[in-house]
């Protein structure tokens, strides 16, 4: 363990030295280094940089009618082609049905079907299917034809997305799909996205019909085969035209599409130039209708119906419509990209102002070195010379973690900025937990090289022991959480991987160093500077049941406190629209609220938020479609800057009911997974009674702390989940070293009585206990102080945790082991030959901190 080849040395020393290097371009001008260095850099999530977050979702419904739709046009041709007589043809839920006037014609409509019914993925798998009862038949849509419209929906709506965006010309957008029928959509920069979702809400379909009978009068009923269509023509604006349901030429055939003006009025016209087919087409519509109106419609309106003059041979054509600049060049930038296949609905927006960025960025940084610093000053205080080898392994751990994610294209935001300054604080868990092993070890009379030897050999399992359960706890909430909270489970989860290794080999090595450097005869791992006193033998276990007691009181008053008065559920789980505003002057709360009032938005709730020129408003969400959001969000802001000039929109929020209840459901999927994961791995490692103990004070905890969330008031999102997760990894961390203790000496003292052991086994891990959650309450203060308002709650509910998972460690988990494992720990116990109720400990130990 303490021997290093020169090929060993110089394998880490490439591992640090490519951790600085691929860390690097974060911070010099790109082109700076070497071409062939990667050039990868962590990118500045919206919350940072300022920028809109769109959550778009397909409307499925319309896919399915407008498949069907096609069906029944198709099915109405077939049969007529055959000759096959008809009645009653329509689409009833998700099929077409008709009654033959001839039963025997059933197979006769088979086989006149048969391009319909043979469509689809494979031969096995195909679109629709036919049956019949008699004369009744129907063809209906099969799952795996709904399956494959559905995917080839979302597909072809990502590329049109990532088309129309693009010709909007923002820079690095993010375009993903999400779930089975949503699209996330990130836009740096964007402050104002409302021309972007303009564009995104529009199908863009475009079709040209001819019109119906020009003398039927408005309001009557269409007759068969035509519709009557609003006009969005502001020449004509509010009229009705008949037009013919039949298509005769196709948007889809357009090959590009350009603004400019008309060289006899001046005004704004769109140019559009068709394929050679739609050419083609359009050619022998234009040359059969002259002297006839011709309609152009989009997205189910007529936006122009001019009359044919003449023959249009040359494939292009104009759209007039008294157009501005901007809605000329938008309808060009719809008609390029393409029609989306179906209508895209926003269900969530996320706006962040650039100044909030800045803020955000600058709190951060204020924190991340306020807790460095921190963090650096203890271990050196606390282990002097080994106390700064961590803290130089400690810049690597940052280093390496930084080059992670740079390699990953990664994206930081807050979360993952308040992941870097835990990962901080969990890294010097290994580093205490490797130095109060050795000076253990040397308090006990061991020579410098074993002390140290002993020291890493058995901190190494407690190590991989508490890792793991952190590791496992933060995949569970990459695959349930989504964004920001994703970010940070990849951030701590990197942060982990490094520290496993900038822990026990970076760290090790310069221990080594030095003591073959120096050779000691005894390693002295202090500098005087205690928070727990040495050879402590308080008796824990007599307070056992007070310690429960009290423990499954609070508990119950935590799950009271969660019906009354209730949590503070953020916009992430109560859905609706959330504006946070800087005012000049400090808020008038109660001028704010009467003005608002006004606008009949239901209950608005206003709130403080750091500062007094700070404001938080909260209002349900509105009834009907996005549009309806969208006019609340507008009616706002209007209010706002007609009645309070000089007033900043920094952030608006807006969740649909429908992602909201997915969110806490994803959140509270989370928590269970995380909590029987722990239990599966602690029961394996261990026995089932540590596993058990190790869960359920795990539990108790998460109780308590939703019990402060309701207490407190503080908003309950998916930052809150994060929180808690981290918690219980943190709680799940500290009970796996005392139990690792406890584990080693069952088989040391194995007649000591399982009560006196477990004090035993906390007495001895007191100091690693007391010193890690220092660390990482001293990494997490800053985001208190420091991190500004979106991390504040975050912070503090950490602290509130760390304080929590350490007294419960001592009071709650170590009873609840001993009250299951009396007898039957001792039973399973290894029949090992050495030391007994008082014997020399180092005797026979093998694994354990």
């Amino acid at each position: 363990m303490l021997h290093f080849s020169k090929a060993k040395i110089w394998m880490i020393a490439v591992v640090c030295a490519l951790g600085v290097l691929f860390t690097l371009p974060n911070f010099i001008s790109p082109g700076t280094l070497p071409s062939w260095v990667p050039q990868n850099r962590v990118s500045l999530g919206l919350d940072l940089q300022g920028g809109s977050y769109l959550l778009l979702e397909v409307d499925m419904n319309t896919v399915i009618r407008e498949r069907l739709e096609g069906a029944l046009d198709t099915t109405r041709t077939a049969l007529r082609n055959g000759n096959i007589r008809y009645t009653d043809l329509a689409v009833r839920d998700r099929a077409v049905t008709f009654n033959l006037n001839d039963a025997s014609q059933a197979e006769a409509a088979r086989a006149a079907l048969g391009d319909l019914l043979n469509s689809g993925i494979s031969q096995t798998q195909r679109d629709f299917s036919f049956s019949n009862d008699g004369p009744r038949v129907q063809v209906a849509l099969t799952d795996a034809g709904i399956s494959d419209r559905q995917a080839r929906a979302v597909e072809q709506s990502i590329e049109i997305v990532r088309r129309r965006i693009d010709e909007t010309g923002v820079n690095e957008p993010v375009i993903a799909r999400q779930g089975s029928n949503r699209i996330l959509v990130q836009l740096p920069g964007v402050t104002d996205p409302d021309r972007v979702k303009r564009l995104l809400g529009q199908t863009a379909k475009m079709t040209f019909h001819l019109l119906g009978d020009e003398t039927a009068a408005r309001g009557t009923a269409a007759p068969p085969g035509t519709e009557w269509l609003p006009s969005i023509d502001p020449a004509s604006r509010g009229q009705q035209y008949l037009v013919r349901k039949k298509i005769e030429v196709d948007g889809a055939t357009l090959l590009d599409a350009r603004p400019g003006s008309d060289q006899q009025s001046g005004t704004w016209v769109v140019n559009f130039e068709f394929d050679s087919a739609g050419a083609r087409r359009f050619a022998d519509i234009t040359r059969a209708n002259v002297g006839r109106p011709f309609a152009i419609v989009l997205d189910g309106k007529v936006i122009s119906a001019p009359v044919i003059r003449e023959p249009i041979t040359g494939g292009r054509g104009q759209i007039s419509g008294n157009f501005t600049t901007q809605s000329a060049n938008d309808l060009a930038v719809l008609l390029r990209a393409g029609a989306l296949p179906a209508p895209l609905t926003i269900v969530e927006e996320r706006t962040i102002g650039p100044d909030l960025g800045a803020d955000s960025i600058r709190a951060g940084i204020i924190a991340c070195l306020v807790g460095f610093v921190l963090v650096v000053g203890y271990m050196i205080m606390s282990y002097g010379l080994f106390g700064l080898y961590a803290n130089i392994a400690l810049i690597f751990n940052l280093f390496l973690t930084v080059a992670g994610l740079s390699l990953l294209n990664a994206t930081l935001t807050l979360p993952g900025i308040a992941g870097l300054l835990l990962t901080l604080g969990m890294s010097v868990d290994a580093n205490i937990l490797i130095n109060e092993r050795i000076r253990e070890e040397s308090r006990k009379g061991r020579s410098a090289f074993a002390a140290m030897e002993a020291g890493f050999t058995r901190a190494f399992a407690t190590i991989v022991d508490a890792n793991l359960t952190t590791l496992i706890k933060m995949l569970l909430l990459y695959a349930v959480g989504t964004g920001a909270v994703r970010g940070f489970a990849v951030t701590i989860s990197l942060g982990i991987i490094t520290s496993m290794f900038t822990a026990t080999v970076v760290t090790r090595l310069l221990m080594v160093t030095w003591l073959k450097k120096n050779r000691p005869k005894v390693l002295s791992v202090t500098t005087g500077f205690r928070l727990a006193p040495d050879d402590t033998k308080i008796r824990f276990m007599r307070g056992k049941r007070l310690g429960l007691i009290f423990s499954v009181l609070l508990s119950i008053a935590s799950i009271g406190l969660f019906f009354k008065p209730g949590l503070n559920y953020g916009v992430d789980f109560a859905g609706g629209i959330v504006m946070e505003i800087r005012t000049p002057k400090p808020a008038d709360f109660s001028e704010l609220r009467e003005s608002l009032s006004q606008l009949n938005l239901g209950p608005v709730q206003l709130q403080e938020f750091g500062q007094p020129t700070d404001v938080l408003i909260r209002f349900e969400r509105q009834p009907g479609d996005e549009a309806n959001q969208q006019a609340a969000v507008k009616a706002v802001q209007d209010k706002l800057a007609a009645e309070f000039a000089g007033t900043q929109i920094r952030r608006v929020e807006s969740v649909g009911a429908s992602v909201s209840g997915e969110l806490f459901q994803q959140g509270m999927l989370a928590l269970g997974l995380a909590a029987i994961a722990m239990l599966i791995y602690i029961w394996f490692r261990f026995e089932w009674q540590f596993g058990v103990g190790a869960v359920v004070t795990m539990l108790l905890d998460v109780t308590k702390t939703i019990g402060f969330f309701a207490l407190t008031g503080m908003q309950f999102n998916l930052t809150a989940i994060a929180a808690i997760l981290t918690i219980m990894g943190y709680s799940i961390n500290d009970k796996v070293v005392v139990y690792d203790r406890v584990r080693e000496n069952l088989r040391l003292y194995r007649k000591m009585p399982l009560g006196e052991l477990i004090d035993r086994s906390i007495n001895e891990t007191l100091s690693r206990t007391i010193g890690t959650s220092v660390a990482i309450f001293l990494a997490t203060l800053p985001l208190a102080l420091f991190g500004g308002e979106a991390l504040q709650e975050f912070a503090i509910v950490l602290l509130f945790g760390v304080v929590l998972a350490t007294s419960s460690s001592i009071f709650i988990a170590a009873p609840i082991l001993l009250y299951l494992g009396e007898h039957r720990l001792r039973r399973n116990a290894p029949a090992e030959q050495g030391a007994g109720e008082t014997g020399n400990p180092a005797a026979g130990a093998k694994t354990g901190a």
